[in-house]
């Protein structure tokens, strides 16, 4: 039984919906307040946080960023905020997804379950990728360059290791929905744009022209076998 942290100030719309995810298998904690969330996540060790962004004595925003210093379980945020701006951003500073009210029990379900999914597989194999400096230990889910341990959430983990796995080829962005996010491409769902700016940035890409993790216009991104000596 996966073991949710469920943030929302609205106290009928978190109650339906803790009702909702527990009568399909979860277990399910509540705040409605900012203040008491990291508190909860250590004590508890939740396996998956959904969170709203505006709250009454803080936002979804900062928590997040806070909880990426020692959560690396998925974090889904729930909330009204449907602006572009809003959704770059929260993917930008840790998130795994972003779903606007209002949504579907069941699509919320089914977002839910793909993270999860994705977080949990076990790994049967020992071995590690490597490419030059760059080595992915697929067992114990981490990741060094150049012998050092690179900081990476679930999502970025998965979606290097798929890159690297192929390197070089390119993989579309239907594939990579498919195989990392695990659902159908929307054709407008940035959010592994955003992870692949981040992945660029702590595996020191050059940024203004990537050598590393590259992008192929119109086709997809390409990890390069060559350029992490």
């Amino acid at each position: 039984m996966a073991k949710l942290l469920l943030v929302e100030d609205d106290i009928k719309l978190a109650d339906l919906t803790a009702r909702f995810l527990t009568q399909n298998g979860f277990e399910v904690l509540q705040l409605n307040r900012a203040k008491d969330v990291q508190q909860t996540i250590s004590n508890e060790s939740p396996d998956a946080i959904i969170l709203d962004i505006m709250l009454p004595d803080g936002d979804g925003f900062t928590i997040c960023k806070e909880a990426r210093g020692h959560f690396n379980g998925p974090i889904l945020f729930l909330t009204a905020k449907d602006s572009d701006f809003d959704q770059v951003r929260g993917l930008e500073i840790g998130a795994d997804d972003y779903v606007i009210k209002p949504v579907e029990p069941y699509v919320l379900l089914a977002r839910l379950n793909a993270l999860l999914r994705r977080t949990q597989a076990i790994t049967a194999s020992k071995d590690s990728l490597t490419l030059g400096k760059l080595q992915i230990d697929k067992a114990d889910r981490r990741v060094y360059l150049g012998g050092e341990e690179v900081e990476l959430t679930s999502y970025e983990f998965d979606l290097l290791k798929t890159l690297a796995a192929h390197a070089g080829e390119t993989l579309s962005r239907d594939y990579i929905y498919k195989n990392v996010v695990g659902r159908e491409y929307d054709g407008l769902d940035r959010s592994v744009d955003v992870r692949i700016s981040r992945l660029r940035k702590k595996l020191h890409d050059n940024l203004e022209q990537p050598y590393r993790l590259i992008t192929v216009w119109g086709k997809g991104y390409l990890c390069s076998k060559s350029a992490w000596e």
